[in-house]
């Protein structure tokens, strides 16, 4: 595709819109601004004129506004709510007048469309590449109420300092690593991606979505935006309404009620595990804790691999009941140890003591086995508590203990 052919003939131009949908509504929120260009009877899409080094930057910024422009009007002539969602590399945004971009807004500001619709898309390789020059920028961009969305996001999780400076709107997430052969890698990342989120008042985006199961991920995994072929196409019919292609509204509620079900058969299990060590004898004090043990071990022997017993302050008082090679042994050596540290250990413990129930953890790497387990919290006494590692074979047989 010949760049001066297109430069030449903007009215073989036109912009292509692919929606980005609500998980709220479950309605069309916005669109990304994508561009095409007519070739006899098909439209071609422009992603090789704005990905090419060699074409200049003039151009690109040229091509851009005369789309941006069209897709404004289409909205405004057309009275259709939602955000627009534009991508400009950091060469593009720093180029010449780095306010070029903000001057052209503000021109479709005065045609009607507000500054708060304008979705500012960057990639995470050009914040890493170019913090420096579009750090400043970016934020001055915030200041009149256009949001900033970082794409390509997902595949590292090197510049989370960089992306807390910005203080982004959006995350846009690729849904497509959830087919990579490093799936765990990609969830650690995506788990470190929603903490920040919520800490700096952002939202997660999925795009590339390509069917039900990458759509399923995105829901369960906080996605507030959904994009992709298996919503809608990007189309170049500015005359036509968008349709999306599926029955969103249908579609998530088979999530809901597959979740549902998952957590009632988790509730179940957690009160059949209650129940069952209700049948314990009676604690009687630290010198009794290891017989206690093998007494619960004989009510959970095919599903853990490992059970303890902790006063409220942490303080591990019993051995370590162990199965290893199918043997059980007691490691006395972790006697004295001191839990308190983990994450929601004492929370866990002061629930325990007012409500007199165990408790069911989430999915988590154990620091030895580096397995998934979950642990099954139990009140001995309101001083005393019972935990039960389920192995990880157990864990994987039951599809509602291997997915939180």
């Amino acid at each position: 595709m010949d760049a001066l052919q297109i430069m030449d003939q903007f009215d073989r131009v036109r912009p292509a819109l692919q929606p980005i949908v609500s998980a709220i509504t479950h309605k069309v929120a916005g669109y990304e601004v994508l561009g095409r260009f007519q070739e006899g009877e098909e439209w071609k899409s422009l992603g090789t004129f704005f990905l090419d080094p060699d074409i200049p930057t003039e151009f690109k910024n040229e091509l851009d506004e005369h789309l941006l422009d069209q897709a404004v009007d289409y909205l405004l002539e057309t009275n259709q709510p939602g955000f627009l969602s534009v991508n400009r590399s950091a060469r593009q945004l720093i180029y010449g007048d780095d306010e070029a971009l903000l001057t052209f807004l503000l021109k479709q500001q005065q045609k009607g469309f507000t500054l708060d619709r304008f979705v500012l898309e960057v990639t995470e390789h050009d914040i890493e590449e170019e913090f420096e020059s579009l750090n400043h920028l970016l934020r001055y961009y915030k200041t009149y109420g256009v949001q900033l969305a970082i794409d390509h996001i997902g595949g590292a999780s090197s510049n989370i300092d960089r992306i807390r400076a910005l203080r982004p709107d959006i995350l846009k997430i690729d849904a497509s690593l959830t087919r990579s052969s490093n799936l765990e890698n990609f969830q650690d990342i995506l788990h470190t991606l929603s903490v920040l989120a919520r800490r700096i008042g952002a939202v997660l985006a999925y795009e590339n979505i390509e069917d039900a199961n990458q759509l399923y991920f995105a829901w369960k995994n906080n996605g507030h935006y959904y994009q992709g072929f298996y919503l809608g196409k990007p189309s170049c019919l500015l005359g036509e309404a968008v349709q999306l292609d599926v029955m969103l509204p249908t579609q998530i509620q088979t999530f809901v009620e597959r979740e549902k079900e998952l957590i009632a058969k988790r509730i179940r299990f957690t009160e059949s595990c209650h129940n069952q060590l209700k049948k314990l004898s009676k604690w009687q004090d630290e010198s009794h804790a290891d017989e206690l043990l093998d007494e619960a071990r004989q009510l959970f022997d095919d599903r853990t691999f490992r059970l303890y017993i902790c006063d409220e302050s942490g303080r591990q008082v019993s051995g370590n009941l162990r199965k290893n090679q199918h043997l059980w042994r007691f490691e006395q050596h972790v006697r004295g140890s001191n839990w308190a540290f983990r994450p929601y250990f004492l929370e866990n413990m002061m629930r325990m003591q007012r409500t007199h129930h165990g408790r069911l953890s989430d999915l988590y790497a154990d620091i030895e086995t580096r397995e998934f387990v979950r642990t099954f919290s139990y009140p001995l006494t309101s001083q005393y508590f019972l935990f039960i590692d389920f192995s990880y074979d157990f864990i994987t047989e039951n599809d509602f203990l291997f997915m939180n």
